[in-house]
């Protein structure tokens, strides 16, 4: 009670400030503390410096309008997925910890062969945030590519990066050869070895899938369901120091001369782990 009496007598501008040093969750629950702290929970300034320093620029970068009353509302609705660069991207801010999310759209990528109607086909689907997807027809080189600047991500970060895909009904041989998986910047390097099917829960307790999701030396990891429909795997993580660099993330299976089809992409995410 005596803390919340002091809080109370600091000028709104003076808790603001303190705000600003915390997450945007814990800025939202402080404000059940009092009237004059939820007050400044509400300015502009706090959400100010909880948006990306780059935020007008992203809105610019929109294919529809944003709009807003409060830079609160702004932050909230950057919370959900937001088209850019004519639809061939996605950019998002978590929620908890404003830390900058993007995705690559299928179209945005590199696909070997995904220009031949034989192999792969471009197709639009109700569940897909973009334009369209790609679905393998057919092939025996499966090789899929992504880059991007990592002055466009939240610097002092560690990323993850993830292939957004699920596979249709007729899916078939795209798990008879473990896929190859890798993530360069710079001079650094992950690398794994992924599994190109649903993943059976009855045989994976939490406790395995933790293992095989971090594990990037050898063992296998699988696809994960996701709150939006798909299914991601992660390819590997890097670290973000600000600098400018490239960030190429691939996945490819060329060993096997099996035929293989069915894999629907989406797109490569780049999201913070921690």
């Amino acid at each position: 009670m005596e803390y919340h009496m002091k809080l109370d007598h600091l000028p709104q501008d003076c808790i603001t400030s303190i705000l600003s040093f915390t997450s945007p969750r814990d800025a939202l629950n402080s404000s059940l503390v009092s009237s004059v702290v939820r007050a400044a929970v509400e300015s502009d300034l706090l959400w100010e410096s909880f948006l990306p320093s780059d935020y007008q620029e992203i809105l610019l970068r929109s294919v529809f309008p944003v709009l807003f009353r409060s830079k609160k509302e702004l932050f909230l609705r950057l919370c959900r997925p937001l088209l850019i660069d004519g639809g061939e991207k996605s950019f998002s801010i978590e929620r908890g910890t404003n830390k900058k999310c993007y995705m690559l759209s299928a179209r945005k990528l590199s696909i070997t062969w995904s220009t031949n109607s034989l192999y792969w086909s471009w197709k639009p689907l109700l569940q897909s945030r973009f334009r369209e997807v790609a679905e393998l027809i057919t092939i025996t080189w499966l090789e899929i590519h992504g880059k991007m600047n990592t002055k466009m991500l939240s610097p002092n970060t560690r990323y993850g990066a993830y292939l957004v895909a699920n596979f249709a009904d007729r899916a078939y041989g795209l798990d008879y050869v473990p896929s190859e998986a890798s993530v360069e910047v710079g001079n650094y390097q992950s690398w794994g070895s992924v599994c190109l099917r649903r993943q059976t829960r009855r045989r994976e307790s939490p406790k395995h899938v933790l293992t095989r999701q971090r594990d990037i030396k050898g063992v296998e990891r699988f696809p994960q369901e996701r709150e939006d429909g798909w299914l991601e795997i992660e390819l590997g993580e890097f670290y973000s120091d600000g600098r400018d660099e490239e960030v190429k993330v691939s996945l490819k299976e060329v060993k096997g001369e099996h035929l293989k089809g069915g894999l629907i992409v989406e797109g490569i995410e780049l999201r913070p782990k921690w």
